[in-house]
């Protein structure tokens, strides 16, 4: 008896696990906002910002939340570590984009990378969250400007590509519209806490909706 009520509690307060990760360009501020989370959600602060440096590789976090614990991969946001993170697409259940909002001479370099994230096939359906990082600076782009300025970047794009091949390049273009039309983006500042609780809160939603949408898929 003892061990068939021990199972049905581990049963009722077991928590559902997530995965979340966390790209962009190096120094935009992944791992910032990864130990600042880690700092608001859990009994062990996160590294300070002057002790961080840039990830080789990936760094990893959890944090408990009511009925789910979300697992963050940060990973390295250099040219050459990026041929590795579709790696974690297959697994992942959400992908959180970071852009310094403050680097304007890096946007365009910004754009093409998150333009081969949001093509990939392999997270159509994963929520996708693109962040405006370093709000606290008054140089930043607000997260309205940051969507305009990709719409803009992306529109140009597609006229470039209608000039050269004569229509728009590829078959999925309606879907690609679509996804960038609900695609959703917040400021952040990773630094100071700005706007990171709503982010977790972001995500704690979207991945419990998707875990729903695929349980009714599957009946």
């Amino acid at each position: 008896m003892y061990h068939l009520l021990k199972g049905l509690h581990e049963y009722l307060t077991r928590k559902e696990e997530f995965s979340v990760i966390i790209i962009g360009l190096d120094g935009a501020g992944k791992t910032t906002l990864l130990e600042k989370i880690k700092t608001l959600y859990s009994d062990t602060p996160g590294l300070e910002p002057s002790k961080i440096g840039p990830t080789v590789g990936q760094n990893m976090g959890k944090i408990c939340l009511p009925s789910t614990i979300l697992n963050f991969f940060d990973l390295g946001g250099q040219r050459g570590m990026r041929s590795i993170w579709y790696r974690y697409y297959d697994d992942c259940h959400a992908v959180v984009f970071v852009i310094d909002a403050q680097d304007r001479e890096r946007l365009g370099e910004g754009w093409e990378v998150f333009d081969s994230v949001l093509s990939s096939p392999q997270i159509l359906n994963v929520p996708l969250l693109l962040l405006a990082n370093k709000q606290d600076s008054p140089e930043s782009l607000s997260a309205t400007e940051i969507r305009h300025d990709y719409e803009a970047w992306d529109q140009h794009r597609r006229e470039s590509a209608r000039r050269r091949y004569g229509e728009d390049e590829g078959t999925d273009v309606e879907r690609r519209r679509r996804r960038i039309a609900s695609l959703d983006v917040m400021g952040v500042s990773a630094l100071s806490g700005q706007g990171v609780r709503e982010v977790v809160d972001w995500l704690f939603l979207r991945v419990q909706n998707s875990r729903r949408w695929e349980i009714s898929g599957l009946t």
